[in-house]
């Protein structure tokens, strides 16, 4: 009988041991979502292009530049002296004026005091305020994803709305260091 429970005990260990098996993904995501978002944006992206194109081709007494941040613009005052430009801080008026592609006017003559990279405003207007002199005065062309993008502003932009701004910086109050 002890030979039998001795013999009981040595199979249990033997064949009760085996190796951790790794656990199975109760769900597998394959990304179709995120291919498929980034397709449709794409083709959002080269409708928009087109459409600033367009805009760009019809206007050829305007000498468009195309920035680096991903929008256009055009100088309808320039300065050529070496006065300053916003920096991170500063406090700076400006003046502006937005519609759509189309023309229609959604916010107009609009006066408004900035801290430069310290407070809420759209990525398109943030980076070309940056190009501006005191007093002058430069039109953008935005992209929907350099504008409001997907949520728009919650009032009178909606989705996915490419803008034209019209801006003129009217003052820089450069801060104190």
């Amino acid at each position: 009988m002890k030979n039998l429970f001795i013999l009981a005990a040595v199979l249990l260990l033997c064949f009760s041991c085996k190796t951790p098996e790794a656990r199975r993904p109760e769900s597998v995501q394959s990304g179709s979502f995120l291919k498929a978002s980034a397709e449709r944006n794409k083709k959002l992206n080269e409708l928009e292009r087109g459409q600033i194109q367009d805009i760009i081709k019809s206007n050829p007494a305007n000498n468009y530049i195309a920035s680096e941040s991903g929008f256009w613009y055009y100088y309808s005052t320039k300065i050529e002296s070496d006065t300053i430009q916003p920096q991170f801080g500063d406090v700076i008026n400006f003046t502006f004026d937005v519609s759509n592609l189309e023309g229609d006017e959604i916010y107009s003559n609009t006066t408004k005091t900035y801290v430069m990279d310290k407070e809420e405003l759209f990525t398109g207007l943030r980076e070309g305020l940056k190009l501006l002199k005191p007093t002058e005065s430069v039109t953008f062309i935005f992209p929907s994803q350099k504008a409001f993008g997907y949520y728009g502003d919650e009032d009178k932009i909606g989705t996915n709305v490419p803008l034209i701004c019209d801006v003129t910086l009217n003052t820089i109050i450069q801060k104190n260091d």
